[in-house]
């Protein structure tokens, strides 16, 4: 299985919130695939930026470095185009979210990932989108 890490499920992991460590450790002792959106590392990255937080910084580095268990992906031009259909299905609903979740929908969406996210929410009016809340034991 391939997924992908939303922010919020990162920053729970570096603060050790247990259910996601736990999830986490699962998936990396099956052996599915941790990819992190290009756009999630942006946002996961800008936050190292604005709280000075250099353990949780270079525990992240740990992840995504290329012996790292999560492979920071480039959004590539089918993505970007998903991700205008996503918006344009959205708005007919009369819906809106944010433009990042629209971009990490799009990605998943595209590359066939399971999105990882607490924000069940943001992501729910998005067809054909599979979603898991590791912040729940599963």
């Amino acid at each position: 299985m391939v997924y992908a890490l939303d922010t919020n499920i990162i920053i729970s992991y570096l603060r050790n919130m247990p259910n996601v460590r736990r999830n986490f450790n699962n998936a990396v002792m099956r052996g599915d695939d941790l990819v992190i959106p290009k756009v999630v590392n942006y946002e996961v990255r800008r936050g190292f930026r604005i709280l000075y937080a250099p353990k949780k910084e270079a525990a992240y580095k740990v992840l995504t470095e290329p012996e790292g268990c999560c492979d920071v992906s480039e959004m590539d031009v089918c993505s970007w185009e998903r991700a205008e259909q996503v918006y344009a299905d959205i708005y007919r609903k009369g819906l809106t979210i944010g433009e990042m979740d629209i971009l990490i929908a799009a990605f998943c969406l595209e590359n066939n990932c399971t999105l990882v996210t607490h924000n069940i929410r943001h992501f729910e009016c998005i067809d054909g989108l599979q979603i898991e809340d590791w912040t729940e034991f599963s």
